[in-house]
């Protein structure tokens, strides 16, 4: 017999004694414990018609089905309800098998109130019991912690904080002036969370729990910085989406992260849009095992298109988002095609043997330095000619939807990259009157933790002791998580007729050795620890970047987050002799690339130091 076959006889028995001690204390009661004779037969006449009738309503009422230890409201409510309809049930009961007795109402009257009692006590005491809470503060077990946020999640997390022999949590931190002085859960709301400081005093706290899953990002990096400057090691509840997912519990603590720092308000989606463009069509992903192509198909498989087809160059990248998606989503339709965008004959047998109806273009050479010399002319075949050849073949076999990860680098660009994604997009704007589809483009900046961001270099240098390398003490970026870039880049692909280039609200932007030294404070050291380095500026690196150019105005869309750049025209003779030097196949040195590349895209000016 199992554990739960075990537990649900227990609890069984349990409620038949208590059925009967009821009974009996309700007759007792009722005759001050002075029990007459006559009472006493009718009494054992009874209890043994009523007992039986009293646990099977019980059973009916699924009163065996949850676990003492969880007890809740609701279990207490339901015991309520069988208890009510056992007791109306009894006369009836005595009445149809004819029991030759006499119960007094006040029995009927006092035996619910002592069932009650005695059930939903019993389950009580043995929840405070394994919850160690029997002996309330007088048990001060584990490490003292203080939880900011006093929200529901707060509250859930101090229930899974109490049964825990490792921590011991000495009370909450809350802003809100209607909770301060509060009990919840048996723990007192102390201040607000600006008191963090005398509370870490007085009770020796080093760590604190920050319980805000839900909170705008300014409340949760207030309520970091709030610790860091206490020397309180800050951990965190698991993000809001994830607990609503039901994928984490809310006692699944982790280390607060660069993204808590940095992150942003959750991205409000067209679900109902989003599902119209995806669920049930073809979906093709080229780039899908870099970081933004890998997210864009964990984001897409969510919506369940027929078939997600993921193409790659790169055959390790392509392996290893294989193996994640047949874990993941092993119920979903998915292709794993080797090949390269510049390759018309593979785009053709792709596109013809899958007819997908949405093309997400995120393959691109993106490393400025690397593309800044020796690579010039291989940037511009593979982010123009590659999606010259990828617009040209979704456009002959009808895709509805093709949308260009474009980059802000794009905007005034000052290397080489930058001027080849800027051509890409005049590819996809002199294209899209060719034909019925849709052609939107997404231009974003940095997001964290991708390939080749300062992100993973900055984690390994602090690995290996330091010194961190930032190029400049000026240089700022703006930066989004990838979720929430993969996120918005659907939503601007949904939203999008043919031609825009969605502009994604990128926030402010972020001075890249304040990184550093958020970095270095949340892997636990101090800049005595972990120095700075400054290396100057790389060839095509600039400040500072932008996400509009001069000569372009946006305008709003029904989404906050997204905007439209009206960005320079591109003619029809200036898109073709455009793709004529594009589809050379012959080399070009780096100096004549960049010649040409300021012709096409006036607002080119290569920085002095790239040479």
């Amino acid at each position: 017999m199992n554990k739960l076959h075990v537990n649900t006889l227990i609890a069984l028995m349990h409620d038949f004694v208590a059925a009967a001690l009821a009974w009996w204390f309700a007759y007792l009661l009722r005759f001050n414990f002075d029990l007459p004779e006559g009472f006493r037969t009718e009494l054992l006449q009874t209890i043994i018609w009523v007992v039986p009738l009293q646990v099977s309503v019980f059973w009916g009422f699924s009163l065996y089905r949850g676990v003492w230890r969880y007890a809740s409201v609701a279990d207490l409510r339901r015991i309520l309800f069988a208890v009510i309809a056992a007791i109306a049930l009894i006369p009836m009961v005595l009445g149809l098998f004819r029991v030759q007795a006499v119960v007094p109402r006040s029995v009927l009257v006092v035996d619910p109130l002592l069932l009650l009692l005695m059930m939903g006590g019993s389950r009580l005491l043995y929840r405070l019991w394994k919850e160690n809470l029997l002996v309330g503060d007088f048990h001060l077990r584990g490490e003292p912690v203080l939880v900011l946020g006093a929200g529901e999640a707060g509250v859930a997390l101090s229930r899974e904080l109490a049964r825990s022999n490792d921590w011991h949590l000495v009370g909450f931190l809350d802003d809100d002036p209607d909770k301060q002085g509060c009990t919840l859960n048996g723990i007192k709301v102390l201040g607000k969370l600006e008191s963090l400081t005398h509370w870490t005093e007085r009770f020796g706290v080093t760590q604190a729990i920050i319980a805000m899953p839900s909170a705008a990002h300014q409340q949760r990096k207030r309520a970091i910085d709030l610790a860091s400057q206490n020397g309180v090691k800050a951990l965190t509840v698991p993000n809001f989406d994830d607990l609503l997912s039901g994928r984490v519990a809310i006692s699944q603590l982790r280390a607060v992260e660069l993204d808590d720092l940095l992150g942003r308000d959750p991205v409000q989606l067209d679900d109902a849009g989003l599902h119209r463009q995806l669920t049930g069509k073809v979906v093709l992903v080229t780039g899908a095992g870099g970081s933004i192509g890998s997210e864009l198909c964990r984001q897409i498989a969510r919506f369940m298109p027929e078939k997600l087809v993921l193409f790659d160059a790169g055959e390790f990248a392509l392996y290893n988002i294989e193996q994640e998606m047949n874990k993941h989503f092993p119920q979903l339709g998915i292709v794993y095609l080797a090949g390269d965008v510049r390759d018309a004959v593979r785009l053709e047998q792709v596109f013809a043997e899958y007819q997908p109806a949405v093309v997400f273009h995120a393959a691109a050479y993106k490393h400025v330095p690397l593309m800044e010399r020796h690579n010039t002319w291989q940037a511009v075949r593979n982010n123009v000619f590659g999606t010259w050849q990828l617009v040209k073949c979704a456009q002959k076999h009808g895709v509805e939807k093709f949308v260009l990860i474009s980059t802000d680098k794009a905007v005034n660009p000052t290397n080489v990259m930058g001027t080849t994604k800027r051509m890409a997009e005049m590819v996809c704007q002199g294209m899209q009157q060719e034909s019925a589809t849709r052609l939107v483009i997404v231009r974003f900046g940095n997001v964290l933790g991708s390939n080749g961001s300062v992100i993973p270099k900055f984690r390994e240098q602090i690995a290996n002791g330091g010194p961190i390398t930032v190029t400049h003490p000026e240089i700022t970026r703006f930066f989004m998580s990838i979720p929430e870039a993969a996120q918005l880049v659907m939503q601007a692909g949904c939203m999008g007729n043919g031609g825009e280039i969605f502009v994604l609200d990128m926030g402010a932007s972020v001075k890249i050795v304040d990184l550093a030294k958020d970095m270095i404070r949340l892997s636990g050291f101090s800049e005595d620890d972990i120095k700075i380095e400054f290396t100057g500026l790389r060839p095509g690196e600039k400040l500072y970047e932008e996400l509009l150019a001069d000569s372009e105005q946006t305008l709003p869309t029904p989404h906050p987050k997204l905007r439209i750049a009206q960005a320079r025209a591109v003619s029809a003779n200036e898109l073709q002799s455009m793709v004529d030097w594009v589809s050379q196949d012959t080399a070009h040195s780096d100096e004549e690339v960049r010649e040409h590349l300021q012709h096409w895209v006036p607002e080119y000016t290569p920085t002095p130091n790239e040479h």
